[in-house]
């Protein structure tokens, strides 16, 4: 069943007959990351206007695996629960060499995280589920409100808003650019991006069909049907199924776009004509980002940010962890519970994570579309040695697929203890007697106390039973733990047996933004 593409109302601004008061927050763009961030600050008690040239959601599944660490935020939000009942859950990923499986994998080989390692999930559905939540809790979104220019005062900015009832003037202590990798802020404030630019071509086909592929995700290196070129195959809701087809950079994307090209080629991919085209688009590789992201009252997340290529999912994801850094610091700061200089944090650790997409998605790419020489010399020695050697296998890469950073803290830390939950860390879930661990540790600062007691310093103190999962991730082969973590669900600080002011140093510097 297709998708419907309802258009949201469009309601004339108060703007556009008198002054508005100044808003906190501005957020440009409606899509998952404008709307994610919306919630977020909403759940932190601070109110933002998102603006959206636009009036519906995204057109096509665009961004659609969505990872476990996604998931524990998207869950923080509101909507976790309803994105895994529609998604297609996930967690093995097959690669094959021409026609021969040469090896499989599996995300998520433990039990005891209530998310999975991924789900598949058009973005269109997870836009309209945080639309949904956005207007639940108030959130002040306004459809077909085009930003057309940005200037910069001493301690807000002035955004220009053009509707189709005429323009008017809207002013913000910050705003937040989401309007995506064209971001038209972006060009206006007269930003570039440095990187790399690929020079290979890929089509993304959407199709509809009834088929028994199973929820995994296939990569195909050289495979007979796509004259020796990569292919992906992953399934979606609706019976819809993503492919994409590397068509190389001498394409003309012009001439592939059209079905006549398409359907022949898909028909080889699935082995037959019994499907319909859903939505198709060609892209070229990108690994791209701002210098910085935080730009005076002016600050960039998400796709506006940073662009990566699609193998390893690290788009979308990727935003979601830039909103999971920015939103409880900002809120901080408009609060007042924070100086500014928090948010230079977030532009530091965000930057930071780019970085490591950014260089896992142009290994993926090289391995993918080698240029001729040393580096294809090793790829097809990589993939001639993984069906029958296995030290070979983790050298193959169709995309290293998307996990939080650890972040490079300098904080306090006890090496005795675990390395999976060291600081700069997501603390890892597990189950609790109740419920899970991801589910407590949520919005606000938390001392986890292991087999020991919380100090009453003024921040929230969690001491749950000390259950098996628990002490394998968190205790290692220490007796007790205590451990300070940050709103977002990083560990910052973790001591066996702390003094009081440790904490609370700990602490103040977190919120200095150190």
């Amino acid at each position: 069943m297709a998708f419907d593409y309802s258009p949201y109302p469009y309601v004339p601004p108060p703007g556009l007959t008198a002054p508005e008061p100044r808003h906190k927050v501005a957020i440009i763009g409606a899509g998952p990351i404008g709307l994610a961030l919306a919630v977020e600050l909403a759940n932190h008690g601070v109110a933002s206007v998102v603006l959206d040239d636009n009036n519906v959601v995204s057109v096509g599944s665009r961004a659609i695996c969505w990872s476990k660490r996604s998931l524990e935020i998207l869950d923080r939000l509101g909507v976790g629960e309803t994105c895994l009942a529609k998604g297609v859950t996930w967690k093995v990923g097959r690669t094959f060499h021409r026609d021969k499986e040469v090896f499989n994998f599996d995300l998520l080989p433990e039990d005891g995280h209530k998310m999975p390692a991924f789900i598949n999930l058009q973005q269109y559905y997870v836009e309209e589920f945080l639309v949904a939540r956005a207007q639940a809790l108030g959130v002040d979104l306004r459809w077909k409100n085009k930003v057309t220019d940005v200037v910069q005062g001493a301690d807000h900015a002035r955004l220009t808003v053009q509707t189709p009832d005429g323009p008017y003037h809207l002013d913000a202590d910050w705003v937040i650019a989401c309007d995506g990798a064209r971001s038209p802020v972006r060009t206006m404030m007269g930003l570039e991006f440095d990187g790399e630019l690929f020079e290979e071509r890929f089509l993304i086909a959407d199709i509809e069909m009834q088929a028994d592929f199973p929820s995994e995700r296939w990569f195909w290196f050289e495979p007979g049907f796509h004259n020796g070129q990569s292919a992906l195959l992953h399934k979606q809701p609706d019976n819809i199924y993503r492919i994409d087809l590397q068509l190389g950079w001498n394409t003309d994307p012009e001439v592939e776009k059209q079905p006549e090209r398409i359907i022949p080629r898909i028909e080889k991919v699935v082995g037959h004509a019994n499907f319909k085209l859903d939505w198709t688009s060609i892209y070229t590789f990108q690994c791209r980002r701002l210098k910085k992201f935080v730009h005076d009252r002016v600050i960039f997340v998400g796709d506006s940010a940073h662009v990566v290529s699609p193998f390893g999912a690290r788009g979308g994801n990727g935003g979601l962890q830039d909103v999971d850094a920015l939103g409880w610091r900002l809120a901080a700061v408009v609060m007042q519970k924070a100086k500014p200089a928090l948010l230079a944090a977030y532009d530091q650790e965000r930057c930071f994570g780019a970085d490591e997409n950014l260089l896992n998605s142009s290994r993926a790419t090289r391995f993918m579309s080698p240029s001729e020489g040393a580096e294809r010399l090793f790829r097809d020695a990589v993939l001639a040695l993984a069906g029958k050697a296995a030290f070979a296998r983790p050298m193959v890469n169709s995309g290293r697929l998307s996990r939080p950073c650890a972040y490079p803290l300098t904080g306090a830390d006890d090496p005795a203890l675990p390395m999976s939950a060291r600081p700069g860390m997501v603390a890892p879930d597990a189950p609790l007697a109740q419920g899970w661990l991801s589910e407590s540790l949520r919005g606000q600062m938390v001392i986890l106390a292991l087999n020991c007691p919380a100090p009453q310093i003024g921040i929230t103190a969690l001491q749950p039973e000390v259950t098996p999962l628990l002490a394998q991730r968190y205790l290692g082969q220490a007796a007790q733990a205590l451990y300070l973590i940050r709103p977002d669900q990083v560990v910052a600080a973790r001591w066996i047996s702390p003094q009081a002011n440790q904490i609370q140093a700990a602490n103040r510097a977190v919120w200095e933004g150190h």
